[in-house]
């Protein structure tokens, strides 16, 4: 792991710094899944910040905080808005609500990105899968996003945007990435069934696709430099997206000029997924 931060630096020629377009002015967005700066949900909250929105953001634990507060610090989090929230113990992310329903009165944009699975589950077999390893797995990566959007629907009252974070591997087998395809299809399952019920309300739906990034969560899938190394080779653009690459095309999702776009996935791959 790498060392806790004392301030956050923005990388060379980073396409965020260049955002000159303030679409989300206004909009109160909630991060939930940022684990260190090399987090894809960083690079969205950044994007988001950058084009106006203010930040909302959760941390794992106390164990986190060095990695996620200078983090907040960088996105101006009102320190009332940084708070802790495991999905695995009950309320927290109740409680997360109830402040931000506190501080703001409503919310816009709300991002899960989210995923775990037990270590000795998610290195073998799907057919080996523990019952409570797949039972864990699918709580945490999958229906806390649908208690996300169960808290966040009465707070979006004049519409809004939810993001989870998917992968191929829902799609296709990818080596390696084992009892979290089952698990990211059933993610983006629910994707297209929360579209099609928030609809009238305003609020859409957006499965985000990115392709393989190293970040913490995905370090934990057996050989994943592997599965970086193929990715750039085959995608189109022969090239392997960055979290800064996802963020400006999730942020850009989140604007009114993307209202008309809900429950599909959306692929921020270098057009990997199109060769199958």
């Amino acid at each position: 792991m790498s060392p806790p931060l004392e301030t956050y630096r923005p990388p060379e020629n980073d396409p965020i710094e260049r955002i000159d377009f303030a679409g989300l002015a206004g909009k109160k967005a909630l991060i939930l899944g940022i684990a260190n700066d090399q987090s894809i949900a960083f690079g969205c909250a950044r994007a988001m910040r950058k084009m106006g929105a203010e930040i909302a953001m959760t941390y794992l634990n106390d164990k986190t905080k060095p990695y996620t507060q200078p983090l907040a610090e960088a996105l101006n989090v009102p320190p009332e808005l940084y708070l802790p929230c495991d999905v695995r113990i009950e309320g927290q992310m109740a409680a997360v609500f109830a402040a931000i329903e506190h501080h703001w009165g409503h919310l816009d944009i709300a991002m899960h990105s989210i995923a775990f699975a037990p270590r000795e589950d998610l290195h073998g077999r799907v057919v080996d899968c523990s019952r409570e390893g797949f039972l864990t797995a699918m709580d945490v990566s999958c229906y806390s996003f649908i208690e996300m959007a169960w808290l966040a629907e009465p707070l979006m009252s004049e519409g809004g945007t939810l993001f989870a974070m998917t992968y191929f591997g829902a799609e296709r087998v990818i080596e390696h990435y084992n009892v979290m395809g089952p698990v990211k299809a059933a993610l983006q399952a629910a994707c297209i069934y929360l579209a099609a019920e928030l609809g009238p309300k305003g609020i859409r739906v957006h499965p985000i696709s990115p392709g393989p990034i190293k970040t913490r969560a995905a370090s934990g899938i057996n050989r994943f430099d592997e599965l970086l190394e193929k990715a750039a080779e085959r995608a189109p653009e022969r090239a392997l997206s960055t979290i800064e690459d996802v963020g400006v095309a999730t942020a850009f999702l989140a604007t009114d000029y993307a209202k008309m776009i809900t429950g599909d996935v959306m692929y921020i791959d270098g057009g990997y997924h199109i060769l199958g």
